[in-house]
């Protein structure tokens, strides 16, 4: 594994939207790369990415939507508030020790103030209920935390993607409570926007289709 060049900077790394394919990364020493190894085999990631081998291989295997996750960032903050929670929960049951706790805190805190979500590359279509969406996520959170603590991206013997950022969950347990949490954004701010906005007259509401698939009324009372 080589050592990283990129800058402990987030803001730095300029990546397309969707993560290229094996074929397309490129390998000169003007493009310098990290090996990440899975259960299959070894891949070589740029180094300035924050995903790794789990995203690539979803980006190979559902190449669908051509649609990444970033363009919703409530999705991608609702994602870090679990994976911040379950860090917490973790250090204070025992399961996490502080110092990677602490980390993968601090790296979530960055994602849901808005840095990193170009690194969110898998696409919105894609096989296995969301397990890539999860592996994406704990790749990112856990490479940003790598960076923190002065360490190289794909340093997984420090801070692991399965086994410290994604620690006692599943895809089915981050996936619903995220989807949970990014529903009440949404009301939040629906329910700010119809504070904000004079009240359309029942025929226009009636008449409009936004009104009537919105479900803005029970959005408010969810979220009361």
């Amino acid at each position: 594994m080589t050592e990283s060049n990129a800058s402990a900077d987030p803001n730095t790394a300029s990546l397309p939207l969707t993560s290229p394919t094996t074929s397309q990364i490129p390998t000169s020493q003007n493009f310098p790369t990290r090996t990440e190894t899975d259960s299959i085999g070894s891949l070589e990631i740029p180094d300035t990415a924050y995903w790794g081998v789990h995203t690539a291989r979803a980006n190979e295997n559902f190449p669908i939507a051509r649609r990444p996750i970033s363009v919703y960032p409530d999705f991608v903050r609702a994602f870090a508030c679990v994976k911040q929670a379950a860090a917490r929960a973790n250090a204070e049951i025992g399961a996490l020790d502080d110092q990677r706790a602490n980390l993968i805190d601090a790296a979530c805190e960055e994602i849901k103030a808005g840095k990193l979500h170009d690194q969110f590359a898998v696409g919105v279509v894609q096989g296995g209920a969301g397990t890539s969406t999860n592996m994406n996520a704990n790749e990112v959170i856990t490479n940003r935390a790598l960076e923190i603590a002065g360490r190289s991206k794909g340093d997984y013997a420090f801070i692991h993607p399965n086994d410290h950022t994604n620690h006692s969950q599943s895809t089915n347990d981050t996936y619903r409570p995220r989807s949970r949490s990014r529903w009440r954004s949404h009301c939040r701010t629906s329910s700010a926007n119809s504070r904000s906005s004079p009240m359309p007259s029942p025929r226009r509401a009636a008449s409009s289709p936004i009104s009537s698939r919105s479900g803005a009324p029970s959005c408010r009372m969810r979220c009361r």
